[in-house]
């Protein structure tokens, strides 16, 4: 199979730590990973006239992904989330909003550029769409480009994740992913099983999902897909911050659905190359393909 072209629709903004300021945001953590992959990834987002966003614009240049679809406004400030690292394995973020990334528009123009293009696949999350002029241009995107998967990737966060919106979004992917503690938040909200295979197969059948995947940490992944399921263990690594490890694992699984690999595979694929982001600190820190094959040789005895 050829390597997929995606659009990237969300968040662009910085990572503050207690030590450091990062570039972050889940949609530009998974644009980069997936350029790592081999993928064409087109990141729609914006940043503010300012210094943090001129920053910004360069490293997402620097990160090998395409900018001419990230705007420039002096409507509101270029994004910063305050990240907490206290519990290990389970980051907080506080959201500065509105933010830049809020300010994006699409133009006619762009949206035929876009079509041009055929993207295979469409990723958003849900804190981008969480305003709702986010959720027009998302739904106007997925309009747009009917081809393309969508593929939902939750990321809640507190103060943005309505039960209503969650539901929207459910019903519009055709690939979702979730962590464990998303899993129950989404079971609650659609009703869908908290169990982990139930909530999966139920889901599949209620929204039509192509595929499901519950993230477990370090307990590995569950993933269902053309109705096989299966179970991968995790690989148990020092881990350095688990900031972008999701969005690492996010990439790679829709790598592996891009391939049309054996879904024990995907699973096993996926695991690692959160595993091997997760044992670097910051969320897109270096690593290539050959060290992703072969993180199995980092386990520790």
């Amino acid at each position: 199979m050829p390597f997929p072209r995606v659009v990237v629709l969300g968040e662009i903004l910085w990572d503050l730590f207690a030590d450091s300021t990062r570039l972050g945001g889940a949609p530009l953590n998974f644009a980069a990973h997936t350029r790592r992959l081999g993928c064409e990834a087109l990141l729609i987002s914006a940043v503010g006239d300012d210094d943090l966003g001129v920053q910004a614009r360069q490293s997402v240049r620097n990160l090998g992904l395409d900018a001419s679809m990230v705007q420039t406004t002096s409507r509101w400030s270029t994004g910063t989330a305050h990240v907490n690292l206290e519990t290990p394995g389970h980051p907080t973020f506080r959201i500065t909003r509105p933010a830049a990334y809020d300010a994006v528009q699409i133009t006619e123009e762009q949206i035929g550029r876009l079509t041009a293009w055929n993207p295979g696949w469409l990723y958003y999350g849900t804190l981008f769409p969480s305003t709702p002029e986010g959720k027009l241009t998302l739904v106007r995107l997925l309009r747009a480009l009917p081809q393309a998967i969508p593929f939902y990737d939750i990321n809640l966060r507190p103060g943005f994740e309505s039960p209503e919106l969650v539901l929207e979004l459910l019903a519009l992917a055709g690939v979702v992913k979730v962590n464990e503690a998303e899993l129950h938040a989404a079971s609650r909200f659609s009703g869908l099983p908290p169990t982990v295979e139930a909530f999966c197969r139920q889901g599949a059948d209620r929204y039509g999902w192509k595929a499901v995947c519950v993230t477990k940490g370090a307990g590995g992944c569950a993933i269902l897909a053309g109705g096989e399921f299966a179970v991968a263990n995790g690989y148990p690594i020092e881990v350095a911050d688990t900031v972008g490890a999701g969005d690492a694992f996010a990439a790679a699984l829709l790598h592996g659905l891009n391939q049309q690999w054996p879904v024990d595979e995907i699973a096993s694929f996926a695991n690692r190359v959160g595993a091997l982001v997760a044992s670097r600190a910051g969320a897109i820190p270096d690593w290539n393909l050959a060290e992703a094959t072969g993180v199995e040789e980092t386990r520790r005895t």
